[in-house]
């Protein structure tokens, strides 16, 4: 007997929506779709400095050998944790593989049995699987609606938790932070938020949105991620030390888990000087988002000041077929297709970077105007 014919029928569902996934390399194409907004994945001066600084600081190991509370933690790691902790103005920092493993260590091992997690409809995938690992109830209230987050708070007892990003990952849009943390705050609800879209490209020192408005001690949990903007990988949680010594003591995708390797420790660390030491480039990607917007007046086009923009193509068919003549014609742009958003709402995301000149974008608009 095999499992094959079962997997293969629900394949075949997904092909016949038009919904399949595949695995592409890389296409040499102008990049529109990556997540590298300031250049640093590609940069080859982060790379020398990297390979520089495991040499300098001995880094002798390829991997770490174990998790963290056996033979995988290290004095190294726990300066670069120290150093998160001053650029994201907590009283700790705890590193994880990446941020979708972070996101599952909070959601599943802090909200209890009782206990209510309130997500934004838009909430990242991990989010809302960390939220399915927990006992917690788990409600979602319509995406940025305040009103209707209210609503539910309103009828519900017992620890709460609101779970919102700085920047969403498909529209690009912002959470109205100020008003929500204010909101929190009179009903007493904790504030968890993921800053995966806002590391590197906003606030002093690459600190995200959060840092940037003055809120940092108005939110209880924060989430950042180093494989978009800091060009590298992994994740770590900031907060105070109760909160760290908790995810150590009850986060199993933390205890459970080898540590991340020494050379992408040094990685996270060198990343963060480099950017410290060029705040030019967020003001570079601003610049590229500032000439998008100007150039491209389309009814279908998602608001967004970030360097995510939207294009709303409705169904898969219509939407693969927009993302194949940009393809075509020069742009490595990649269509969304529903279940990953809702049908109806599949779109061209294209992510902005400095390294786009001002020429590639004109082109780029031009092309989608005529769609």
């Amino acid at each position: 007997m095999s499992l094959d014919p079962w997997l293969e029928k629900n394949l075949m569902v997904r092909k016949e929506k038009n919904s399949f996934r595949d695995l592409k390399p890389s296409t040499g194409l102008t990049d529109f779709c990556s997540n590298d907004y300031l250049g640093l994945a590609r940069s080859p001066d982060l790379f020398s400095r990297i390979n520089e600084r495991s040499r300098t600081v001995g880094v002798k190991q390829n991997g770490a050998t174990g998790s963290r509370l056996l033979s995988g933690n290290s004095e190294l790691i726990e300066s670069v944790e120290h150093k998160l902790a001053i650029i994201f103005n907590s009283q700790r920092a705890l590193i994880f593989n990446s941020g979708y493993t972070a996101n599952i260590a909070i959601f599943s091992s802090i909200p209890q049995k009782h206990d209510t997690i309130l997500l934004d409809e838009l909430a990242h995938a991990s989010i809302k699987d960390g939220a399915r690992l927990s006992l917690a109830h788990r409600y979602n209230f319509r995406h940025n609606d305040l009103n209707d987050l209210e609503s539910k708070l309103k009828r519900i007892n017992g620890k709460v938790f609101i779970a919102v990003e700085s920047i969403y990952s498909m529209d690009g849009d912002e959470c109205p932070l100020e008003e929500l943390t204010a909101l929190a705050a009179r009903y007493r609800a904790f504030v968890i938020l993921d800053e995966a879209h806002s590391t590197g490209v906003r606030g002093n020192n690459g600190s995200g949105l959060a840092t940037s408005l003055g809120l940092e001690e108005k939110i209880d949990i924060r989430l950042y991620t180093f494989g978009k903007a800091m060009g590298v990988h992994g994740a770590c949680v900031a907060g105070s030390n109760t909160l760290i010594e908790y995810l150590v003591n009850f986060a199993r995708p933390f205890i459970y888990t080898t540590a991340p390797a020494p050379h992408s420790i040094v990685a996270i660390a060198s990343s963060f000087d480099y950017l410290i030491e060029n705040q030019d480039l967020q003001q570079e990607l601003q610049k590229r988002i500032d000439a998008f917007v100007k150039a491209v007046d389309l009814s279908n086009r998602t608001l967004s000041n970030s360097a995510i923009q939207t294009i709303i193509v409705p169904g898969n068919e219509n939407v693969k077929k927009a993302a194949l003549h940009l393809q075509q014609s020069g742009f490595d742009v990649r269509a969304v297709l529903s279940p990953t958003v809702p049908a109806g709402k599949e779109r061209l995301r294209i992510c902005l970077h400095t390294y786009n000149t001002l020429d590639e974008i004109g082109k780029l608009t031009s092309e989608l105007k005529k769609l």
